[in-house]
């Protein structure tokens, strides 16, 4: 009987051990897999062309492209927050309409994960027919859509001050 016992203690202890060690080890890689909230700093933005592709019928547009320049893998998820600035970087009145573009559609919000040294993108349109132009010659961009941003060149006329802007996505947004 003695022995009967010290074998269900021994066996136990292994299973519990063996269990505490494996509830450990899930959450040691649950917890390395998740990525925090992208930290103000951590992302520059910038623009990029893609293909070329984005002009025609008073429309142009461009890609804005954000890269994680932190050391860890961060997440964020949304629309970039955007406000146009003329000359001597004054506030001009700035629409910002989220959804499809006239060169493409937009990939919904999700969640954006990147490594250090990667990027995502949103597709930016606006027009330019010369219908209550706002003479812009920098574009105010926040990634995460809080109170950080970054200012970048953009020397284009945009009628009614009105730009189009998907959501963020891994790949360049396509129609």
């Amino acid at each position: 009987m003695r022995g009967l016992r010290t074998a269900l203690i021994a066996t136990a202890a292994v299973a519990l051990a063996g269990g505490m060690t494996a509830g450990v080890a899930s959450a040691a890689t649950t917890g390395a897999s998740a990525a925090g909230a992208c930290q103000p700093g951590t992302l520059k933005v910038s623009t990029t062309p893609g293909d070329g592709s984005q002009s025609g019928m008073n429309h142009a547009g461009t890609y804005l492209k954000v890269k994680n320049t932190g050391k860890t893998a961060c997440s964020f998820s949304g629309y970039p927050g955007l406000a146009l600035e003329g000359k001597g970087h004054t506030a001009l009145k700035t629409t910002a309409r989220h959804g499809d573009t006239y060169f493409a559609k937009d990939p919904g919000v999700h969640k954006v994960t990147l490594k250090p040294g990667q990027a995502a993108y949103a597709d930016l349109v606006w027009t330019h027919t010369g219908a209550s132009t706002a003479h812009a010659k920098y574009l105010q961009v926040s990634p995460t859509g809080s109170n950080s941003h970054s200012v970048i060149s953009f020397d284009q006329e945009v009628d009614n001050g009105t730009l189009s802007v998907t959501a963020w996505s891994a790949k360049l947004p396509t129609a």
